[in-house]
């Protein structure tokens, strides 16, 4: 059975009415999906351990908010309008079904047992930066730094685009496109001066 913690009784106690019923709420239902769960205070706010930390609540002015300790993957659709990863929750019909909060506590919990770190979600590449004509036009002058441009991961294009792009006066813009088209040419990415050697 788990140990349940007075400080964490004292923050509900203590916090604002709405949030008293969802943070009651939550509290059990953690309880119940892993009886062997034990209570804390950290940070200021209540936290849930089960071979470490597992998940965390708290209570704001308007809102509450949940989530769980390095899991990223569990929660599907992660907000991060909030704290943790179910986004504010000011009632509890801003919570998922007690069923689904439930599978994903468990799956939290067996993650730790087993060490094994839940999946980060995989962010999809960005895509490599739109050309302005002028400077295309600029590159394809100058074969090498082309070549160079061409060769450059999507990142480092975005780098010299944007470099470009962000110039507050026409004479700037020219002065940097220039330099590109040189540095290009060499073979060099935007920020060689500080790579290591």
């Amino acid at each position: 059975m788990g140990a349940r913690d007075s400080r964490v009784d004292a923050y509900i106690d203590q916090a604002q009415p709405f949030a008293r019923t969802i943070l009651r709420h939550l509290r059990e239902l953690v309880h119940e999906a892993c009886p062997g769960v034990s209570e804390t205070i950290k940070w200021g706010f209540p936290h849930f351990e089960f071979h470490g930390l597992l998940c965390n609540m708290a209570a704001f002015k308007a809102h509450c908010a949940f989530g769980f300790w390095k899991a990223e993957g569990i929660v599907e659709g992660a907000s991060r309008e909030a704290m943790g990863q179910l986004g504010r929750i000011a009632s509890l019909k801003d919570l998922p079904e007690p069923a689904r909060l439930r599978a994903w506590v468990q799956q939290a919990a067996a993650a730790k047992v087993s060490g094994t770190p839940a999946p980060r979600p995989v962010k999809p590449p960005k895509p490599p930066p739109e050309v302005p004509a002028a400077f295309l036009a600029a590159l394809r002058a100058e074969p090498r730094a082309l070549a160079t441009y061409e060769r450059f991961s999507p990142s480092h294009q975005r780098e010299y685009v944007e470099w470009y792009v962000e110039a507050r006066t026409e004479a700037t813009r020219e002065r940097r496109l220039a330099q590109a088209i040189e540095w290009m040419a060499e073979g060099k990415p935007r920020h060689w001066k500080y790579q290591r050697c």
